[in-house]
């Protein structure tokens, strides 16, 4: 009877582990989809962010926030290695500086709770904290600006040569420049922190704008200063960093970067009818107009296109990472550029759209900036140059539409507007589902962690009653 008894408890302890790790693993799923943990990093910000906050970080724009997945984007190790850094050592308090304080409490400024809405609860919030720069500390009020900015960027000058990201980061939220020539130096920030071989300031330098290619007084730059420390490491980074814009654009295209160790800079990607669109007038013309524009405007429509290649990549690592349809919806998404106030509105309409190319246009448009690029760093003669970058937008989009629609009329009215922005951000019957769907996955979790707590009583008696009964059989 002894016997049967303790093999009939050693059969009840078994399964009862077995429902114990059935639940375990059931649990650990549902945690995987309403996982609160983050996935996405803003780059320039230092902080990590979840996918439903993501959504808003990129209708801000990448003048605001440069969102990337940790998991499913190729990072540079040490652009990675910056983020992380930034964020261990709470960067995040940078952006809510006066949220510390106790006035704020008492002035009724709170930060959104976890469990608040994203829209329009925490959508108001991130536009504040991100764009507006709300609750980032202010120094006093200065009747000559130019002096506290140079003052500023003298401090970040002194400061990128130590480790101490989180003070340079500081530096940048209250307007110093990353580019910053020192009159007494003879040099910028960029190859200070390239001299000290602080990898991590370079690369927080760059984010900001730090041009790798900038000479010293001397004519050096900070690529120069690197070798010159014996940082070979951060130098080979700094040549990547100044390709970083057509090895992106290369990238997009064909999956391969240039060489750059060995000399290569440049990847020109083929399409398989590109013979047949070079003996097109309407491939001519856009080449040409696109090979007249002053080197600033080619720039700058290289720079809307890098700016789309983000958008449409980001754009496709959202709706890979998602597990449920229903949390994708037309307030995830980024369907167009968000506009810059920093430029003109013919830019921003321009930059619109390049939304509006198919693949095949977009890739087009690709290839040849590519190919103009390398051109002009050749230092090949260039045509007389055009006044105007939407000439070659027009030119380019033309088959979207009518060659006499005005160039001053908007394509998507409701990024123009901020009042339509809001209305967009609104919460939907979408959104409403995806909140309940959270709400009801909660409370299921918090029955199952209560069932949990349960079987591990249960789990300890029955432990109990094996170890009397198998002393009971020796």
């Amino acid at each position: 009877m002894l016997v049967i008894h303790s093999s009939a408890v050693v059969y009840a302890y078994k399964n009862a582990i077995k429902i114990l790790f059935s639940l375990f693993y059931f649990i650990l799923n549902l945690l995987e989809i309403c996982s609160p943990y983050p996935r996405w990093a803003s780059v320039n910000r230092g902080v990590l962010i979840c996918d439903g906050c993501c959504g808003v970080h990129r209708s801000l724009g990448r003048h605001n926030s440069q969102v990337r997945h940790l998991s499913n984007t190729s990072w540079p190790p040490t652009q990675l290695q910056m983020v992380q850094t930034l964020y261990n050592n709470g960067a995040n308090a940078i952006w809510e500086h006066t949220l510390l304080d106790l006035s704020s409490i008492t002035s009724g400024k709170r930060k959104p709770n976890p469990q608040d809405k994203v829209h329009p609860n925490k959508t108001e919030f991130i536009k504040s904290k991100y764009q507006m720069l709300a609750f980032v500390h202010r120094l006093p009020c200065r009747d000559d600006d130019s002096s506290a900015a140079a003052d500023l960027s003298k401090q970040l000058h002194s400061s990128v040569r130590t480790g101490n990201l989180e003070t340079c980061l500081r530096l940048l939220s209250l307007g110093a420049q990353a580019n910053y020539f020192h009159p007494e130096k003879g040099n910028t920030p960029l190859h200070i922190a390239a001299k000290a071989g602080q990898v991590c300031q370079a690369e927080l330098l760059c984010v900001y704008g730090a041009d790798p290619g900038a000479p010293d007084s001397t004519g050096k730059t900070p690529i120069h200063y690197a070798r010159q420390a014996g940082h070979q490491d951060l130098a080979d980074r700094l040549v990547e960093i100044q390709y970083e814009l057509t090895d992106r654009l290369a990238f997009y295209l064909c999956g391969r970067k240039p060489d750059h160790k060995n000399g290569q800079h440049f990847i020109i990607p083929q399409m398989a009818d590109r013979y047949s669109l070079e003996l097109s007038e309407f491939a001519k013309a856009a080449k040409r107009k696109l090979q007249s524009l002053s080197d600033h405007l080619f720039e700058e429509l290289a720079m809307d296109v890098y700016d789309e290649v983000d958008r449409r990549e980001t754009d496709a690592v959202w709706l890979a990472t998602q597990n449920h349809s229903t949390l994708v919806t037309e307030t995830t998404l980024v369907p167009f550029l968000p506009v810059n106030p920093e430029y003109s509105s013919t830019r921003n309409q321009g930059r619109q759209k390049l939304a509006r190319f198919n693949a095949h246009e977009f890739a087009t448009l690709v290839i040849d900036i590519l190919s103009d690029a390398k051109r002009r760093q050749q230092g090949n003669s260039v045509s007389s140059p055009k006044d105007n970058v939407e000439v070659f937008f027009k030119s380019v989009g033309s088959r979207h539409g009518s060659e006499s629609q005005e160039i001053d009329q908007p394509d998507y009215d409701s990024v123009a507007s901020d009042e339509d922005t809001d209305t967009d951000l609104r919460v939907g019957k979408a959104d409403r589902a995806k909140v309940d769907l959270f709400e009801n996955l909660l409370k299921m979790y918090n029955d199952l962690k209560v069932v949990l707590d349960y079987i591990y009583f249960l789990h300890k008696r029955l432990y109990m009653i094996f170890l009397g009964c198998y002393y009971n059989c020796l």
